[in-house]
């Protein structure tokens, strides 16, 4: 490290470093100087190799004791950090110094780091600390000898210590001690690459923290302040955000951060791998922010639960300045310090209108309400940001402007993936004008649709619910006879709000044993508070039958699981749809918690007729023969019962290629009697009875 190279370092903080390192390269050649006049055998080849008898005498007859301070050495120290003092006065950034204020570090600290330092940045100290340590495979400074250069004895319990679990320079993973087997003295030193590479100038952050690292969207400065007011006045590093669908945790801390100086490091714990070590993700997250000076805001904290309670201490007590955030409340079991802790705010639709104007940068379709159209997608402030580019991206590849439908389908694409494991997703492709219903089931399905589009406004701004109210959600039952729309009614109000419709599959759900059915329920109704869509609930009777006298153990658990359904419903934010055929077999105590209760009746003449018309469809190929007013008039059928026998009569046409004829219609219908347990009798297919099928016979719809 000649000087020529130092002057023209125009880096002040690099400079620093290096003109420290030429410290630790005076003390390494008063160390060599020193083995020259004690050790007779400098110039056998073979030295470091093994121990002679000569070598032997001199361990035995020579106690080792530190160097006597040298005082060149002290005064070049005191230049350095004068000069470095100056250079701070400045305005420079000197990275040494820096970490050395936010890892807490003594100067014998800062010392033994950049003895362990040394071989990673001028080669020729692995071949020093090999001589130094008789031992040319040892090419990094050993404890001992770590020890020895910076003149304090290998005895001393204070010196030992600064290389010890405990120590600021060993927890925060700024030298690793290795090679555990070893005694203490021998155990080497290692700097790890970042913290080399940091001191040198890079900002590329450690592999396993940037694998987690994302850049959060802050919320704005007035919804931070109470955050502020903690951090410009803490009593601990820790503080915790309880999340509900729709607030951002995250976007609280990062505002809090940048408001006091601070860059943020936030870390999605989601993307923890199975086999990552939270520990060691925690201590190495510890380091980044001590590097960076960052605050941390990591969650979330459920992630953390699955893998014990030691992961989640892991980052609570980490010594940085930390917010973790999560749905769960605060448990005092996650950590030895008393946390802040606070509630992040859900923004109302105002707000989040705001949110998607920001996010658009003047990019909003003209004429549209935000407020109103978007309202019922209770994202974040990340996920607003995301929506937006991925609706910019789609308008983008499509050719097309910028539209309401492109926002919806990016709003839709920030959906998480893990209620599709416990029901069906469906992406809705009708509208109220495909619905065949009398009008004042019409009425009520669009009064509905007005409930979830305008609850924000009606619950959030207008405080209609009162300060007490704890239901948030939106519940209607659809009671009717099988076929008669339920299932496309939900779909449509989905498609109308721009939502996707998730089945809840039973068989995901009901277990033979003792809780697990209400565990699968609360696996169910927290997943879908964390996606925006339409949750439905089909045969919702099985699941939501009547309590009954208890006469044995099944009776209590079935009562169990019903009660539990109760209050999970009360707590449920989302929008869900409970589907029935059978009304009355519904615990009363659902009625209360019910938002609007539809009914579905059998349609009448008028409305088959225009289900036939619809079943039929407009490009299927028909014979002038077809009756649809006779079909209508004589068949009580319901919507699903008129599809199956459109789409069964279809199937006969096409196997002759022909276009479609009355004598298929009938038949068609006969085997849609014969699943329903119906007789066919002449009286109720009049004229048509001839063209029944009779066993043993040979009709064909082209004969007729």
């Amino acid at each position: 490290m000649a000087a020529p190279t130092l002057t023209a370092i125009a880096d002040p903080s690099l400079k620093h470093v290096l003109q420290r390192l030429e410290l630790v390269e005076a003390r390494v050649r008063a160390a060599v100087a020193r083995r020259r006049t004690t050790d007779p055998e400098t110039d056998d080849r073979f030295r470091g190799l093994y121990i002679s008898p000569t070598h032997v005498d001199r361990l035995l007859a020579d106690r080792a004791a530190p160097a006597a301070p040298d005082a060149a050495a002290a005064k070049a120290r005191e230049e350095i950090e004068a000069a470095a003092d100056a250079a701070e006065k400045e305005g420079a950034d000197l990275r040494l110094r820096r970490l050395a204020r936010n890892f807490r570090l003594d100067e014998i600290d800062i010392e033994l780091l950049l003895i362990a330092l040394a071989p990673d940045v001028d080669a020729r100290f692995e071949r020093l600390y090999g001589y130094l340590q008789d031992d040319v495979s040892r090419r990094r400074a050993s404890v001992g000898l770590g020890l020895e250069l910076c003149g304090l004895p290998s005895s001393g319990a204070y010196a030992r210590s600064r290389l010890a679990p405990g120590a600021p320079l060993v927890d925060e993973y700024m030298v690793l001690v290795e090679e555990s087997e070893r005694p203490v003295l021998t155990r080497s030193l290692r700097v790890p690459d970042r913290v080399t590479a940091h001191l040198l100038g890079s900002d590329m952050p450690d592999a396993v923290v940037a694998g987690l690292a994302y850049r959060g969207e802050p919320a704005t400065p007035a919804e931070a302040s109470t955050l502020v007011r903690w951090m410009r006045e803490q009593g601990s590093r820790l503080a915790y955000i309880r999340e509900r669908p729709g607030a951002s945790g995250a976007a609280l801390a990062s505002s809090a951060f940048t408001q006091i100086g601070r860059p943020t490091l936030a870390l999605d714990l989601e993307r923890l791998r199975s086999d990552d070590d939270p520990t060691m993700v925690a201590a190495l997250t510890a380091r980044e922010a001590g590097l960076t000076g960052a605050g941390v805001v990591a969650g979330p904290v459920e992630v953390l639960l699955a893998k014990g309670l030691p992961a989640v201490r892991a980052f609570s007590e980490m010594p940085a300045l930390i917010v973790l955030v999560g749905s769960r409340s605060w448990d005092p079991a996650w950590a030895r310090d008393v946390p802040f802790i606070c509630e992040a705010p859900v923004p109302d639709a105002l707000q989040r209108a705001e949110l998607w104007r920001r996010n658009l940068n003047g990019d909003t379709p003209p004429g549209l309400d935000l407020a109103g159209t978007m309202a019922q997608f209770r994202l974040t402030a990340e996920q607003v940001h995301r929506a937006a580019r991925a609706a910019r991206m789609e308008a983008h590849a499509r050719e097309v402007p910028l539209d309401e439908d492109e926002l919806k389908a990016g709003a839709r694409a920030q959906n998480a993936a893990g209620l599709e494991r416990l029901a069906r997703r469906i992406q809705p492709a009708v509208g109220f004008s495909d619905l065949v219903l009398p009008a004042d089931t019409m009425a009520q399905l669009k009064e509905l649709l007005t409930r979830a589009r305008y609850r924000e406004q009606v619950l959030d701004i207008w405080k209609m619910a009162g300060p007490s109210a704890r239901r948030r959600g939106l519940t209607a039952l659809f009671a009717g006879p099988s076929g008669t729309g339920k299932t496309m009614a939900a779909e449509v109000l989905a498609s109308e709000l721009g939502l996707d419709l998730y089945t809840v599959d039973l068989a995901t759900v009901v277990d033979k044993y003792v809780g697990e059915t209400e565990k699968n329920l609360d696996r169910i109704f927290a997943e879908a508070e964390r996606v925006n869509g339409v949750i439905l609930f089909d045969e919702a009777d099985a699941l939501f039958g009547k309590r009954s006298e208890v006469s044995d153990a099944h009776d209590r658990y079935a009562n169990v699981e019903v009660a539990y359904l109760l209050q999970r419903m009360e707590l449920f934010e989302g929008i869900a749809i409970l589907a029935t055929n059978l009304r009355a077999n519904l615990d009363e105590a659902f009625t209360r918690r019910l938002d609007a209760l539809v009914d579905f009746p059998e349609p009448e003449e008028e409305y088959r007729r225009r289900l036939w018309e619809r079943s039929l469809g407009t490009t299927m190929p028909r014979d002038s023969n077809l009756d649809l007013d006779f079909l209508a008039r004589a068949f009580k059928l319901s919507g699903g019962a008129i599809r199956n026998i459109a789409v069964a009569a279809a199937y006969a046409a096409a196997e002759d290629q022909r276009a479609m004829s009355m004598a298929d219609l009938i038949r068609a219908t006969q085997r849609e009697y014969l699943k329903m347990g119906l007789l066919t009798v002449e009286s109720e297919f009049g004229q048509y009875y001839g063209l029944l099928s009779r066993e043993g016979d040979d009709y064909r719809g082209n004969q007729r």
